[in-house]
């Protein structure tokens, strides 16, 4: 009897682990989203861990293949993946550069917020408990040139709060997210750009065909 009972103590205790485990809370808080926002900040590390300038901004994500990341502190920069092209703004400079959307974009951990069927796909995935306050999932591409070594995404109660990837150079780059909200009504032209008059375009504009997101 006595057996029994630990043997049922043994099953809710990984059952209750498992519900709990970096995994479960991503599949929770992705499940159901076709498109993302949020707000965040970045703080990039040599691979001797000096830390570089600090930036901060907003992001929307729309599936299948759209993008924004709209730096606004300490500087202006503006990266949109339209589904086609990839379109980098740096004000300052003045400056368009644009290519074709390629694999890497494809291959972000970020992607799997709204598309949870890419994270077995493309990644290899693996439990690295908790610390920080937040449970860890750790991710590794498939691709064989990867563009980073692992990403983290670390997760709190209300879903993804940090996510820490290392490049193939050893540079560090931890990502803090905040506000996050599921489904929101986007603002028509948030995942379009035009180059504003006047400024440098780099690369093939070209517009081209029209394509539609996957509903």
């Amino acid at each position: 009897m006595r057996s029994t009972i630990l043997l049922c103590l043994a099953l809710v205790s990984f059952a209750a682990n498992a519900a709990d485990s970096a995994r479960a809370r991503l599949d929770a808080f992705a499940r159901g989203i076709s498109s993302i926002s949020a707000d965040f900040s970045q703080q990039v590390y040599d691979p001797n861990g000096a830390a570089g300038k600090g930036s901060s901004g907003t992001l929307a994500l729309r599936a299948p293949r759209q993008f924004r990341w709209d730096v606004t502190k300490p500087y202006r920069q503006l990266i949109v993946a339209d589904g086609e092209k990839v379109w980098v703004y740096d004000p300052d400079l003045e400056q368009v550069t644009v290519r074709a959307q390629g694999t890497e974009e494809a291959h972000s951990p970020l992607t799997v917020l709204t598309d949870l069927s890419q994270l077995d796909r493309d990644f290899t995935t693996g439990e690295q408990g908790s610390h920080d306050g937040l449970v860890w999932l750790r991710l590794k591409s498939k691709d064989k040139e990867p563009q980073f070594a692992y990403c983290d995404l670390g997760f709190d109660a209300n879903g993804l709060a940090q996510m820490d990837f290392e490049d193939t150079l050893g540079n560090r780059t931890t990502i803090s997210f905040s506000h996050w909200q599921r489904n929101p009504k986007l603002p028509d032209g948030t995942f379009h750009f035009t180059p504003p008059q006047g400024v440098d375009v780099i690369g093939d504009a070209t517009p081209a065909a029209q394509t539609f997101p996957v509903k």
